[in-house]
C-alpha cells in the first residue's frame, strides 16, 4: 500500500461513477466535507454534489462525512442536509475516525471508499484505515493558510497522475 497514493483520481465528486463503485463491492461512502463536497467559498453543497449523494442513497450506499473541521455544527448541519452520518474533528491522517464510522455503519473497510481533496489527510487516513481512496480536485482555491503549504508538497506527489474528467 502506497500511503499517499489514491486508488483513483477523479476531477470532481459528481463524476465518480456510483454504479461502478457498487459493482466493485463498495457499500459505504466516507466523504471529506471542506473543499470536497462543500466549497470554502460558499459553505453550501453544490446542486451537482447534492444530486450525486441523493443518487448514492437511492443505490443503497451508506454515506458518512468524516471531517477535520472543528466546527461540529457546520459538519452536523451538512450531514443533516444530506441525510448522512458524520464524524467531526476526525484528526486525519489518523484513521481512528474512519474506523469508528465503519463500525457505526456496520461495513467492512473493503466495502468503503474515502473521497477527499487532500493527499496528506484524506488519502493517507483512508489508506491507513484500509479503505479504497479517491482523490478529487478541491472545489475552491480558497484554503486555510496551512493547507497552502500541504498543496505545494501535494503538487510533487501528484506529478504524473491523470484525473478522470479533466
Amino acid at each position: 500500500m502506497a500511503l499517499f497514493k489514491a486508488w483513483r483520481y477523479v476531477a470532481r465528486v459528481e463524476l465518480i461513477d456510483l454504479d461502478e463503485l457498487a459493482r466493485d463491492g463498495i457499500r459505504c461512502l466516507l466523504l471529506d466535507r471542506d473543499n470536497t463536497i462543500v466549497p470554502r467559498t460558499t459553505k453550501r453543497v453544490p446542486e451537482a454534489v447534492r444530486a450525486w449523494i441523493d443518487r448514492a442513497h437511492e443505490l443503497g450506499f451508506s454515506v458518512c462525512i468524516v471531517s477535520n473541521n472543528l466546527h461540529s455544527r457546520l459538519v452536523e448541519a451538512t450531514a443533516r442536509e444530506l441525510d448522512a452520518q458524520w464524524v467531526g474533528g476526525a484528526m486525519k491522517p489518523f484513521p481512528f475516525a474512519m474506523r469508528r464510522a465503519l463500525d457505526e455503519l456496520g461495513v467492512s473497510a473493503g466495502q468503503a471508499v474515502m473521497v477527499g481533496d487532500q493527499v496528506y489527510t484524506d488519502i493517507c487516513a483512508g489508506n491507513l484505515a484500509g479503505v479504497r481512496t479517491i482523490l478529487v480536485r478541491p472545489q475552491s482555491m480558497r484554503e486555510l493558510w496551512y493547507t497552502y503549504l500541504f498543496r505545494a508538497f501535494e503538487a510533487v506527489a501528484l506529478r504524473g497522475n491523470r484525473f478522470e474528467g479533466e
